[in-house]
């Protein structure tokens, strides 16, 4: 027979939404409860005839009969909370969250309906759900008390981490308390001591984390251990403590070489630290594990850019550019590999489209200024360049490049004033052009 507690099973197969999808690259953990038993002795036969209904999910037998007993008794708690067991396996939201209050106003002490709602109310990004949560902590499980009471204190964690860090620690902690071998526990936590800049305590989850993962009786071990590892590489990276980094990731590589993630995270460490032809095997090694994986193939590209390696980024970008043409960065970023290649006509196609997608996208228009100016499209250098001041602040060679399409344009005047802003902002950095800018103030002036 269903029981009404099965709704916990689908709250918490619906708060993947709160929890947002979480891999071996992040450093959280995704929320999973266990099944729990609801005591109750108000049973009507409608109430045991619609769980039978529930079990064959016949929904609409199910909630007619369901309606029907709390038509008769509006206070039959389990009947409100089989109907948001059923409303949610529809997808009714709202009207689960209904029940589930309706649920929780009828017993008000029942540890499972409050947590559930609160689960709910939470993935409605309602603020409400810190109560029922919070409510559910102090209330007893009726089964499994341990487990229960740690996964509603980590559901409350998850809740306030944004809004406040300080109370998700104090959560996470109480978590791990009643479960102090939850691997996720430890992640969460180490996540919020990171964000308050407490990099020794967040290291130190972080290695408990990854010290359960490798106990033999986890089933998820694999998986928890690219998450723990990961979460350590990513604190070192942000120390720039690149060693440790590799190091960490290179042991998970050797025991698990078939995850393509796990060669793209270390590809991003070998690259920070400057290695990148290691960076670059790695990453070819984990687009050839996920060929069809578009943030891998967006890895590799933007490696190859940094690296020079523009023959080998473009059609990869090309690709991209195909699969999301409404991504300015990806226009942005396949321009800047064909400039690098002298390929000016295309790469000016290129930073066009990136800021008509993006207007307030200054490198891109200082990009194309570049481009404009190789293709011999004076007539856009300026206002590329005009249009780049409102994002970042002016450089000397921005007035250079005004300059001398002014001087193609045969606008003297304002080449020459363009001439001598660069003069003044250059500095003796730019020999070669400051050479040239002086030569032609010579020729275009006025003779004095």
């Amino acid at each position: 027979m269903t029981r009404a507690s099965d709704w916990v099973l689908a709250a918490s197969v619906a708060m993947g939404a709160l929890a947002s999808a979480q891999t071996v690259q992040t450093s959280k953990p995704t929320v999973r409860h266990h099944r729990v038993e609801v005591a109750d002795d108000l049973f009507p036969q409608e109430l045991r005839q619609a769980e039978d209904a529930l079990d064959k999910k016949d929904y609409a037998t199910a909630e007619k009969l369901l309606q029907t007993v709390t038509v008769k008794d509006s206070k039959n708690y389990r009947a409100w909370f089989d109907l948001g067991f059923l409303y949610t396996a529809q997808g009714r939201s709202e009207e689960a969250i209904t029940a589930g209050r309706r649920s929780v106003a009828a017993k008000p002490d029942v540890f499972e309906s409050n947590l559930n709602l609160g689960l709910m109310l939470a993935r409605a990004k309602n603020q409400e759900a810190e109560t029922f949560l919070r409510a559910a902590t102090q209330l007893k499980p009726t089964d499994r008390t341990e487990e229960g009471l740690g996964r509603a204190w980590f559901s409350l964690g998850q809740v306030l981490e944004s809004a406040k860090p300080e109370a998700a620690l104090s959560a996470y902690r109480e978590a791990i308390r009643f479960q102090p071998k939850s691997i996720e526990n430890h992640l969460a936590l180490g996540a919020v001591l990171e964000q308050q800049k407490d990099e020794k305590g967040a290291e130190q989850e972080y290695r408990q984390a990854l010290a359960l993962a490798s106990t033999p009786n986890d089933t998820s071990s694999k998986e928890a251990s690219a998450q723990a590892v990961t979460a350590l590489a990513n604190l070192y990276m942000a120390e720039k403590n690149f060693s440790e980094a590799e190091s960490m990731l290179r042991k998970l590589v050797t025991a698990q070489g078939d995850d393509p993630v796990l060669h793209i995270q270390l590809g991003r460490v070998l690259a920070a630290a400057g290695k990148f032809d290691e960076a670059s095997s790695e990453m070819e090694t984990g687009r050839k594990l996920a060929p069809n994986d578009a943030s891998v193939m967006r890895d590799l590209a933007d490696l190859y850019l940094l690296n020079k390696k523009n023959s080998e980024a473009e059609p990869l970008y090309r690709q991209l550019v195909k699969a999301k043409p409404n991504d300015a960065d990806l226009h942005h970023s396949l321009g800047k590999s064909l400039l690098d290649q002298r390929k000016f006509p295309e790469a000016q196609a290129e930073f066009l489209a990136a800021v008509n997608l993006k207007p307030d996208f200054g490198e891109a228009y200082g990009d194309l200024a570049v481009a404009a100016d190789q293709n011999k499209a004076y007539g856009l250098v300026v206002p590329a360049l005009d249009a780049r001041a409102k994002f970042l602040p002016e450089l000397p060679f921005g007035y250079f490049l005004r300059a001398t399409s002014y001087d193609h344009l045969r606008d003297r005047k304002n080449a020459a004033i363009q001439y001598h802003k660069f003069l003044d902002a250059a500095g003796g950095k730019f020999p070669d052009q400051e050479w040239q800018a002086r030569h032609r103030l010579i020729a275009i002036e006025p003779k004095k």
